[in-house]
């Protein structure tokens, strides 16, 4: 972690993000439906901050990740990059943009090009923008796999030589092959051993500290979460349902399904006595969500207005930062 966001100036401000996948059917593939992955989320990210994302499998996560560096179209909402609204870019404005924000896919052994050696991998962005050929281009990727903690002379080897932690790090220098300020990390170290989770988070720490680099970071972990990140959002059924500083976050979270969370979270002391919050009950599904607040189905504190009236943001003064707070039971 690297300091508070108050600090530092907004890199990214992102304003009721939305995206909507349409459902077609019948012969004229008409939509019919729409399904609500991303449904009107708001943060800012400061340089040099790392903000947690965090939730369970299906609540949005990875398309606001994409979203937000326009791998997927957002249905609407803004996502300002320095100053400048990502949406409006032509195709010319985002491919300058580009090299400025880039993404540490999830998958090590999807997200590299089986056909390709890891020299042309990492020197790929490098070629597609012009920016190094020849002896020059030889050399800095060298400096970037050394950089990662791979040794210069793997540039001519192929993903599958590697181990799935050197293949992320493969991903990581290819990342910052550009020299880019916001780096996504979409459950960047959840295909990994745990040792080699450890290996790769103080390395992006290291990262982050040399070049100032800014993270969203998408994890379903909480404790790696808790260990990298400045800032923690939790977000369920395409919507946030918290969001504040880490250390106030697990101190005293505030949100029923933020509180369900981290009960489930293991503990490594075997004698710890941990009271844990069940759960009933299903996810709803992202086509139909419930009215009101869209964990009412499944909250063990459930009022009559939580049925019926979308649940207020509650902001709370901490130090100088923010305990932001969706949920009925704070509104007065």
């Amino acid at each position: 972690m690297s300091g508070t966001a108050a600090d530092r100036r907004p890199l990214l401000e992102v304003r009721d993000l939305t995206v909507h996948f349409p459902v077609r059917s019948g012969v004229f593939s008409r939509v019919s439906a729409w399904v609500r992955a991303v449904d009107g989320i708001s943060f800012d990210l400061a340089a040099g901050e790392t903000l947690g994302l965090v939730g369970e499998s299906g609540c949005g996560k990875t398309t606001a990740g994409r979203a937000v560096l326009r791998l997927l179209e957002p249905t609407s909402g803004q996502v300002v990059f320095d100053g400048r609204d990502l949406i409006r870019m032509n195709r010319r404005e985002l491919r300058a943009t580009r090299p400025r924000m880039q993404i540490v896919f999830q998958d090590p052994y999807a997200s590299l090009n089986p056909r390709m050696t890891v020299g042309d991998i990492v020197g790929e962005p490098l070629r597609a923008h012009g920016l190094a050929r020849g002896s020059e281009f030889d050399d800095r990727v060298a400096a970037l796999l050394e950089r990662v903690g791979l040794q210069a002379s793997y540039r001519f080897r192929y993903p599958h030589e590697f181990s799935g932690g050197q293949r992320q790090r493969v991903g990581i220098a290819r990342a910052l092959a550009l020299s880019p300020e916001l780096i996504v990390c979409d459950e960047a170290i959840s295909a990994l051993d745990v040792s080699i989770q450890a290996q790769i988070l103080n390395l992006l720490q290291d990262l982050q500290d040399e070049y100032g680099l800014s993270y969203l970071f998408i994890s379903h972990d909480l404790s790696v979460v808790e260990h990298i990140a400045d800032r923690v959002a939790v977000m369920y059924l395409g919507q946030f349902v918290e969001l504040a500083p880490v250390a106030e976050l697990f101190r005293e979270p505030q949100h029923p399904y933020t509180q369900a969370l981290m009960s489930a979270n293991p503990v490594p002391d075997p004698g710890a006595r941990v009271v844990r919050i069940p759960l009933e009950g299903d996810v709803p599904t992202p086509l139909r969500p419930p009215p009101g607040c869209r964990f009412h189905t499944r909250c063990p504190r459930v009022m009559d207005a939580c049925r019926t009236h979308e649940p207020p943001h509650i902001r709370t003064a901490v130090g100088s930062s923010v305990h932001e707070t969706w949920c009925h039971l704070y509104a007065g």
